[in-house]
């Protein structure tokens, strides 16, 4: 890195497209519309994040996210298809036609990195700063990437095209500190690690090993949003094995902690290995569906009834009975309670399923209405142990999108009146009249 005479800083390290390939017609046409917008007004605009790591790697990312030295009230007066979200840290979404959301934020400061406090948390609120304050804030050095739309160039201020090239992830900064203010970049580093195949850089890796149990202190509702997106990240089988290793997953789910044994890693390797392959084609497998499939082999050690044949009032009472057990072992993780509901149900049809798998299905089982939910839990599990894939009817598909349908805007507020005289001819002002 230069150091520049004025500030006395590592200047970032500029990346030219001939040296990774990323050219404007790849990025998104909107984002681009919104990056483009936002220069001309005379402000800094950027890809951020996980848009540049993934077209770095040849993979078409799933979001891309902006960030702006406009504040949001700026970005506002630009963006008239815009809102304002956030009370942690407020958040600009641009809303185009196909249900299509830009979401932009403003460049945050880096405070917390520079405080030198390694027992606080994150505070609540943030500031504004720099676009080098917000590369240094973001939770890995992959992820602290920017890209340049006008030059085509990335921006690298903390090492992350370096790390991309040695399929390393790393915490940004000290990741005792870091991990301590906010312990969900434990989470994050292992679920990119898992998805990515990349190897956690060894100081982070002792990091996450130390400060495992520290996630208590965080949010329930973000350490949830997070289990669920490691479980729809389609690498759940690597992800099950690292979680284990750095004792995350004892501090996700503590009743596994005493059983957690190498047998029993296997087994969810396994299990969570067959949720990938049923994922990577397309399938969106619910929630319930998922953390059944994550807490099966901890159930059938509680209930050894669930290893054996069982009647359906049996199966009903036992349902109850794991029901209550869930509610009373994972209140950490808020669990909605119609989930639990749906989580027990699931477990205890497995049995019912088992018992009749050696013959055609029996039409009264047919019938039921929780048939099909029930015999793709039992294909899942079925598939984990070597059997035959999953039916692909069996698996859920996400709803198509049309890319002609109206896009999603947010409520208008009902204050005020227009004007007496519209321009639309479809629509009149206030007393019904059209502008001729």
């Amino acid at each position: 890195m230069v150091v520049t005479k004025k500030n006395k800083v590592p200047a970032p390290r500029v990346v030219r497209v001939e040296d990774h390939g990323i050219t404007a017609g790849k990025i998104d046409s909107d984002a681009a519309y919104v990056l483009r917008k936002l220069t001309r007004a005379g402000y800094k605009a950027y890809l951020v994040g996980g848009g540049v790591r993934d077209l770095y790697q040849q993979i078409f990312p799933k979001d891309f996210d902006l960030s702006t030295s406009a504040s949001p009230s700026q970005v506002r007066k630009l963006f008239r298809n815009s809102r304002v979200i956030g009370r942690r840290f407020r958040l600009v979404q641009v809303f185009f036609s196909g249900n299509k959301i830009i979401e932009l934020s403003t460049f945050r400061c880096r405070s917390e990195c520079e405080d030198g406090k390694k027992d606080q948390v994150l505070a609540a609120n943030n500031t504004f700063g720099s676009e080098r304050d917000d590369a240094f804030r973001r939770d890995l050095t992959i992820n602290g990437l920017f890209y340049d739309l006008d030059r085509e160039a990335i921006i690298d201020y903390v090492g992350g095209v370096q790390d991309l090239d040695d399929k390393i992830v790393r915490v940004i900064g000290d990741p005792d500190v870091r991990i301590t203010r906010d312990p969900v970049r434990m989470m994050r580093a292992v679920r990119h690690a898992a998805r990515s195949g990349f190897r956690i850089e060894d100081t982070t890796w002792s990091a996450i090993k130390s400060h495992c149990q520290s996630l208590s202190v965080c949010p329930v509702s973000r350490i949830r949003d997070e289990l669920f997106k490691d479980l729809h990240g389609r690498a759940c089988g690597e992800w099950i094995r690292l979680s284990a290793r750095s004792g995350l997953l004892g501090s996700l789910l503590p009743f596994y902690d005493d059983i957690l044994t190498d047998e029993l890693v296997d087994e969810l390797g396994s299990l969570m290995h067959s949720v990938d392959l049923a994922q990577a084609g397309g399938g969106l497998l619910k929630d319930d569906i998922l953390l059944a499939m994550l807490l099966l082999p901890w159930a059938r050690q509680q209930f050894p009834e669930l290893k054996g044949g069982l009647k359906t009032g049996d199966a009903f009472a036992l349902s109850r009975v794991i029901r209550d057990y869930l509610k009373k072992n994972m209140g950490h993780l808020d669990i909605k309670r119609a989930l639990k509901e749906q989580i027990s149900t699931t477990l205890t049809l497995l049995p019912l399923l088992v018992q009749n798998s050696k013959k055609d299905w029996p039409k009264w089982l047919c019938k039921k209405s929780y048939f099909n939910h029930g015999l793709l839990f039992y294909s899942l599990v079925n598939q984990a142990k070597g059997g035959e894939p999953v039916a692909e009817y069996l698996l859920p598909k996400p709803p198509k999108v049309s890319k002609k349908s109206a896009p999603v805007m947010p409520p208008q507020s009902t204050r005020g009146r227009g004007p007496a005289y519209a321009n639309n001819k479809r629509q009149g002002g206030v007393f019904g009249f059209r502008r001729s």
